[in-house]
């Protein structure tokens, strides 16, 4: 199940193979890979958008999941009613809350600009604005997955004993303090699997961008991360020996981020 694509992947990058997957194909060795490493029009551009995309809603993701299992932990009159509210944008697909959040977003009749006009902001170009896309497409991953950090989160505070904490606070250690010198490295263990999830799970993010910009990541590629583009190189243009390429690269690169993140959890 995972050898077998994955060896006919390395094969294809090996090919001049495209058109059809029937089609004749040659053995053109790492060709493929000298032309896709100094493609500096499309291919380094998407992997700056993907680092981007990545790094920006995990620092996102890890502070609003931590304030949010920080203010879940304790018990509190209608508690139940409060996590259920936060856990549902995790019930929606992907791609349903990419036409949703676009429906939201749209210029001419989204209820975005609409209700900033009364604070006298706006209107914003949001999803399509060249600039404006990418930010935005970040913020709709943020809605959607910081739920899901902050569920690891509360499951490793949720387990921690108050008695350090009260130790602290006797000491005259503040809230802060208490936070950053005592629950934070208890809880390290349950950031880092978060951070190794999302982190994974944000670099392969296909489904949002997709669904809110379509082909290319949009006419001017302002979303186009490295799985938009070995997408559009394999179903668009049936360059499956370049795509394969991309894909080959990409995969690399996320081992590389899962090795990363491994060793930072057993140094901790």
């Amino acid at each position: 199940m995972l050898i077998f694509p994955l060896v006919w992947t390395i094969y294809l990058s090996l090919t001049n193979a495209q058109g059809s997957v029937r089609a004749p194909k040659s053995f053109i060795g790492f060709d493929n890979y000298i032309d896709v490493l100094t493609d500096t029009e499309r291919f380094w551009p998407a992997v700056g958008r993907t680092l981007v995309f990545t790094v920006g809603v995990l620092i996102a993701q890890m502070v609003l999941g931590m304030c949010i299992a920080l203010l879940l932990r304790r018990s509190f009159r209608g508690q139940g009613i409060v996590r259920v509210a936060i856990l549902l944008p995790l019930v929606a697909t992907p791609v349903a809350v990419g036409m949703m959040w676009r429906l939201i977003f749209d210029p001419n009749i989204g209820p975005a600009n609409y209700l900033l006009s009364f604070v006298g902001l706006g209107p914003f170009s949001w999803l399509a604005g060249e600039r404006t896309a990418l930010p935005t497409t970040m913020l709709i991953d943020v809605w959607q997955w910081t739920p899901m950090v902050a569920l690891i989160l509360l499951a490793g505070l949720t387990s921690l004993s108050d008695e350090v904490d009260e130790a602290a606070a006797i000491d005259g250690a503040s809230t802060w303090q208490r936070f950053w010198f005592v629950t934070l490295p208890l809880v390290w263990p349950s950031v880092l699997v978060a951070l190794l999830l999302r982190g994974i799970d944000a670099l392969k993010t296909f489904d949002i961008l997709y669904a809110t910009k379509g082909r290319g990541g949009g006419s001017f590629h302002e979303v186009e991360t490295l799985n938009v583009y070995a997408y559009g190189l394999s179903f668009d243009y049936n360059e499956y020996g370049v795509a394969s390429t991309v894909l080959i690269l990409f995969f690399a690169l996320i081992i590389a981020a899962m090795l990363a993140l491994t060793s930072r959890t057993k140094e901790r």
